[in-house]
């Protein structure tokens, strides 16, 4: 594959952002196989977001010849108070994480938090000279990565998140680094000091996060602009909020009873979780979306892009519960080889 090719893929969906395509073609240009890596909190089951959408993406980079890594951020996961800050758990948790991304991912190779610190002689005299270079308010505005923006309620050590996460890239050497969109910030923080140590400052990919199943949020309470599109967002898909998301390990009831009542309101294609589903997921694995229906109703219907689908569904051809009868099938087609390769430790660790 030539620099123009894997430079297409790294960028294609559900890649949103590359920082900068110019010097991810100069680092193809100058190493065939760059070190990339993703950090990931272990706080709990795997949903659509978390190994799927990553596990896109982490695909993606294999395939372009890039040492793909996956980091558990063990440390991250105690320090942002994450199951329950009990090491146990946390060391179990990871080994699922592992399991998963290796069968999802293969080739994938998976990081350990505390194995990196154990086996980098300069971790701390690093993380001193990267935090010597931020005030304690620019490390506040990097927290939003942890889900958090109540500064009074931070402990001590959620102060040292910022400037941990950035040294993690120094310590691992890397070219690339990864994340979703809702983790850029911790990289431009990266791209503003690096320079100034003299570091190695990587090209930095950000993916697409998947929305919750639920209607979106009201930004504004003001009752002018309270129902205009660009008045809501989403929450992402999250396991702390199990109802409104796709666990890996959903039954096929399960998962048609999530989508039934997600949020799809007739010819509405704004802010549509299960239109996302099917644009993000569903097409990804998939060249057709084939609505069963009977005869009577005109029999069944195949579409063979995203945008036909969407368009059809904006023209009230496709009804709400038809896309999410059809949705929730091919959604179990796809999630049931993992979750038949990983129930045996999903029940022993979370049941």
């Amino acid at each position: 594959m030539d620099v123009e090719g894997k430079v297409d893929l790294i960028c294609r969906p559900p890649a949103e952002e590359v920082i900068t395509r110019d010097e991810l073609i100069s680092l193809f240009n100058s190493n065939g196989s760059p070190r990339h890596y993703i950090g990931l909190e272990i706080s709990g089951r795997l949903h659509l977001g978390s190994l799927l959408l990553t596990g896109f993406k982490l695909n993606d980079f294999l395939a372009a010849g890039v040492k793909t890594n996956v980091f558990l951020a063990d440390w991250h996961t105690y320090i942002n108070n994450k199951l329950n800050n009990d090491w146990d758990l946390i060391s179990n948790v990871s080994h699922y994480y592992e399991k998963a991304f290796k069968f999802f991912c293969p080739g994938v190779n998976i990081l350990h938090g505390t194995k990196l610190y154990e086996d980098t002689n300069d971790y701390w005299k690093n993380f001193i000279l990267f935090s010597k270079q931020i005030t304690l308010s620019r490390a506040l505005r990097s927290l939003t990565i942890m889900g958090r923006t109540e500064k009074d309620t931070l402990d001590f050590s959620q102060l040292l998140y910022p400037s941990m996460q950035s040294v993690d890239i120094k310590a691992m050497d890397l070219d690339i680094v990864h994340a979703g969109t809702d983790q850029r910030k911790i990289h431009m923080l990266v791209r503003e000091v690096f320079p100034k140590l003299d570091w190695k400052v990587p090209v930095s990919v950000h993916h697409h996060l998947l929305p919750g199943l639920s209607e979106p949020i009201a930004l504004n309470s003001d009752s002018s602009v309270r129902n205009s599109d660009e008045s809501k967002i989403f929450s992402k898909m999250s396991k702390s909020n199990p109802s409104s998301s796709i666990l890996i390990h959903d039954s096929e009831d399960e998962i048609s009873a999530k989508i039934k009542k997600a949020y799809c309101p007739a010819k509405v294609s704004q802010n549509n979780p299960v239109l996302e589903i099917i644009n993000y997921v569903i097409f990804h694995e998939f060249d057709e979306f084939i609505i069963e229906r009977p005869q009577k109703y005109g029999g069944n219907i195949a579409y063979f892009s995203f945008e036909d689908v969407k368009i059809a569904f904006e023209q009230g051809i496709i009804h709400p519960m038809d896309l999410k009868m059809t949705t929730s099938r091919y959604l179990n087609k796809i999630i049931s080889p993992i979750r038949d390769h990983l129930q045996n430790d999903y029940t022993k660790i979370f049941q």
